[in-house]
């Protein structure tokens, strides 16, 4: 007789402590990473300081920096390096972002490569994130997956990546790395 796990929920996951690592749920199941480097952290401002003016200025949406909550689902709440969200998208609340952000992008660290290049990518195309960005500091990359019927197709691009839902933002690669 096989004992039955119990899939970990978004009221599990608040009274995890706050310890200075990243926790988040992939399928109820709990995954931990350290703090993220100083060159990752860079990376992620860098990017987030070209998006903010082209789209939180305007008066598009939000650009967010981790941490933030973002739940997709009761069994899936994570904290992605940047979360865009559009105005029309009504899901940020006083406390997380409920629902599925327009755009999720994750800078790569050692310690997560794997649960951003698979779990990730699996969990944002399942639940339907739009766009999704893996950015490779080491590889100066940005791999671009837009949703097309419900699969991800990778995106090419130069030193300049334009959003896929909005031809007027882009982010210039050599202000990046």
């Amino acid at each position: 007789m096989s004992a039955s796990i119990r899939k970990l929920t978004y009221r599990d996951y608040v009274c995890f402590p706050d310890d200075g690592h990243r926790h988040e749920l992939i399928d109820g199941d709990h995954y931990m990473n350290p703090a993220p480097s100083t060159y990752h952290q860079a990376v992620s401002r860098r990017i987030q300081f070209q998006l903010y003016p082209q789209i939180e200025l305007r008066g598009l949406g939000s650009v967010m920096n981790a941490p933030v909550d973002v739940q997709l689902s009761d069994h899936d709440i994570v904290q992605p390096d940047l979360v865009i969200v559009l105005q029309a998208n009504r899901i940020i609340t006083p406390s997380k972002v409920k629902g599925v952000p327009d755009h999720v992008i994750e800078i790569l660290s050692p310690s997560t490569e794997r649960n951003d290049c698979e779990l990730k990518y699996s969990l944002f195309e399942r639940v339907g994130v739009p766009e999704y960005w893996i950015a490779d500091p080491l590889e100066h990359q940005v791999q671009q997956y837009v949703l097309t019927d419900g699969r991800y197709a990778q995106r090419e691009h130069g030193e300049v990546v334009t959003l896929s839902y909005l031809d007027s933002v882009s982010v210039d690669l050599t202000q990046v790395w």
